[in-house]
């Protein structure tokens, strides 16, 4: 797939953008006066920058290349994914961030785990262990992300895999530093506008050149007449590898995709820099309907590169090669440039937030809150940017020789955000019974369910649903039964957190 073929121009309009954000980096970094600055952008994030942190946070390299290899080969049983995915940005909002914005803008909180702690009245065993997945799930993301980017840009320029990672990296790496959430928000708010208006012209391009849906179903069912029905027959194991999408197994998927995705602190973290609490009312049915557009496009591209593959129109090395050889068959030379700004958009505008996120819970969470209470926000914030550069180097190096397992190792770090964090922000939101002596064994015991049943199902069966649901359930359990066996929280601490089974109090 391509060797330096974009061209002198094409490489210059790239050379332009990765220029331009860090100068947007650099713009962003004069505003940093404080932690709460370079964590949270001064709490000061609009409307559209709201929109389109939580859209860039969620659309990775994932997106654009792993939707569509996963339309390429499950066919439309595949495609609850694509309201899934969306759904969790909605679920992010609505359901956790809008009470999540109330008390972080109450008690000055600045990350998720400033709320855990407080809620659970646990300063350090609840905080130290939601930070410490939230670093093992973060780095896991972080890899699958730079591996993107290297496959990116080793397509559009035609250099070796480690130099394209190397610039990727240092890119990202350095605008983080200078300008934290300001040059993140700026950067993913300008990214974000080019992801939807570039799936937006790109993909029906692509569709269209396989000869549109009538084509697409036709040589789909001519495949596998599954391809085209909402769902793979319920049996286990499946008839064939790519049958997985099954009623059981999608239903695991609601729950993985609608309800974990959306608890990852990389997402939920934006709805604490919210400027204006009206902004929530909207901001779900927004991103939901940009979201859902994208991930649909994609889809049924990949599925018309199948078409294409099918018909010996194109060649394919491996599915997740699907939306860059749709593009290259059906789009002009001149316009692959483009189209790499796009791709490039959608990994990094993740890829930024991820690396933030570790910066600030190794200087705000670990640092500040658990080691050194009384350290100056200026400490803080050059802790969260020493941190940002190990697991910047730490992730470049990883994704040089990427592990073999990474796919499973992404899968099983979405798996273990729903284990983990669904459970206490739910409970901890909406259960006044919740309490610290449950949050910690249940999230202890998720995490390690989600570790214990994803391995099972890689090496030892594969289970009839995505592994993390058994997870789930039992980190349910915990919270629950250890919660009523033990200490209820104190009326006030109830009172005062908001926590009720309600959304909006009267008032809001």
């Amino acid at each position: 797939m391509g060797n330096g073929s974009m061209g002198v121009g094409g490489i210059v309009i790239v050379f332009l953008y990765l220029t331009f954000l860090l100068l947007l980096g650099a713009f962003a970094s004069r505003k940093i006066k404080s932690a709460s600055d370079y964590i949270v952008a001064g709490k000061s994030m609009g409307f559209w920058l709201f929109v389109m942190l939580i859209l860039g946070s969620t659309t990775s390299g994932m997106t654009l290349l792993g939707v569509s290899g996963l339309g390429y080969i499950g066919g439309w049983p595949t495609f609850w994914e694509q309201i899934f995915v969306p759904l969790t940005c909605a679920v992010a909002i609505i359901f956790y961030g809008y009470k999540l914005y109330g008390v972080c803008k109450k008690k000055d909180f600045l990350t998720l785990q400033d709320y855990l702690a407080y809620r659970f009245e646990s300063p350090k065993a609840v905080r130290a262990i939601s930070s410490f997945a939230v670093l093992i799930t973060s780095l896991i993301y972080l890899v699958g992300q730079y591996t993107a980017i290297s496959i990116v840009l080793k397509w559009l320029l035609g250099i070796p895999q480690i130099q394209a990672l190397l610039v990727g990296a240092i890119i990202v790496v350095i605008y983080v530093l200078l300008g934290g959430l300001y040059a993140v928000s700026w950067t993913t708010l300008f990214q974000g506008f080019i992801i939807v208006f570039g799936v937006l012209g790109i993909a029906p391009l692509v569709i269209n050149a396989a000869g549109g849906f009538g084509a697409i179903n036709s040589t789909m069912a001519g495949i596998d007449p599954n391809l085209v029905r909402l769902s793979f027959p319920q049996q286990h194991p499946p008839y064939a590898g790519y049958a997985f999408a099954t009623p059981l197994f999608l239903v695991s998927f609601f729950f993985l995709l609608a309800m974990g995705l959306g608890s990852a602190p990389h997402i939920v973290n934006n709805s604490i820099a919210v400027k204006d609490r009206k902004y929530f009312k909207w901001a779900p049915l927004v991103v939901f309907v940009m979201y859902l557009a994208v991930m649909y496009l994609v889809k049924i591209s990949g599925m018309a590169v199948r078409t294409l593959v099918a018909s010996g129109a194109v060649v394919l090395e491996k599915p997740d090669d699907a939306f860059l050889a749709g593009v290259k068959y059906a789009l002009p030379h001149a316009s692959w440039s483009l189209f790499a700004v796009v791709i490039l958009a959608a990994v990094m505008s993740t890829t930024d937030r991820l690396l933030l996120v570790i910066g600030s819970c190794c200087g705000w969470d670990f640092y500040k809150q658990i080691f050194r209470k009384n350290a100056s926000g200026e400490k803080v914030t050059f802790i969260s940017r020493i941190a940002v550069i190990i697991f910047g180097l730490i992730s470049f190096l990883l994704a040089i020789k990427p592990p073999v397992l990474l796919a499973w190792l992404i899968w099983m770090g979405i798996g273990v955000m729903l284990a983990t964090f669904v459970v206490p922000i739910l409970f901890g939101l909406y259960w006044k019974r919740a309490n610290r002596q449950g949050a910690i064994w249940s999230m202890v015991a998720g995490f390690s369910a989600a570790v214990i049943f994803g391995a099972y199902d890689k090496f030892v069966v594969k289970l009839p649903f995505h592994f993390s649901f058994l997870a789930f359930f039992i980190s349910v359990f915990f919270m629950i039964v250890v919660s009523l066996l033990t200490k209820r929280p104190s009326g006030k601490l109830i009172e005062e957190s908001k926590t009720g089974f309600f959304i909006r109090e009267e008032g809001d």
